[in-house]
């Protein structure tokens, strides 16, 4: 059996060329038996849809702090980030890294990030320039000290055309990465 079976997994989608290996990651993941909520950023839409990601994840997808504006109802930050056994932010873009980076709070998943208690993972993508920036570079430096675990970008062809590090970790990697992480914890958590 996995060592994810079981596993609640908060999935955080930012938007970026990569956010189509989100729909794969999701898929694998309810494959290894984890409960997936996916949390979209206001850009991620344009990359890709809530109706693949909520189809795949058997969850609806959350976009906003609103549920239904007119009912009061809203998603609660708080609850998500104590029902998480993780926190996966795939594709990791150079905004959300500076919002988590410097405490900003503007979407559902910044606060769910500011409110998690659970291990967090940032799988890193943009293009090359945007990667290899001093202020990327400082925004990765600081999560990793804030103790987050943030996986290297391969180098490979980006969608630009421009080849190095910025791509997106493959979705089989991202579970691998977290397969060995559960799996390294036993049933404690």
């Amino acid at each position: 059996m996995s060592s994810l079976h079981g596993r609640k997994i908060l999935l955080g989608v930012c938007g970026s060329i990569a956010a189509y290996k989100s729909a794969l990651l999701v898929r694998l993941l309810v494959k290894a038996g984890a409960e997936v909520q996916v949390i979209l950023t206001p850009s991620a839409p344009a990359f890709v849809t809530p109706l693949t990601l909520g189809t795949l994840s058997k969850n609806p997808v959350l976009q906003g702090f609103l549920k239904d504006e007119r009912a009061g109802e809203w998603h609660n930050h708080v609850h998500l980030g104590l029902w998480a056994d993780a926190l996966v932010i795939a594709p990791a873009s150079a905004n959300t890294l500076g919002h988590l980076a410097n405490g900003l709070c503007d979407t559902l998943l910044d606060a769910v990030y500011l409110s998690a208690r659970c291990p967090v993972f940032l799988a890193p993508a943009m293009d090359l320039d945007m990667y290899q920036h001093p202020a990327t570079q400082a925004n990765l430096a600081r999560l990793r000290q804030y103790g987050n675990t943030v996986w290297d970008s391969p180098s490979g062809e980006l969608a630009s055309g421009l080849a190095g590090p910025g791509r997106m970790l493959e979705p089989e990697d991202i579970q691998a990465e977290l397969e060995r992480f559960f799996l390294s914890i036993g049933t404690s958590s």
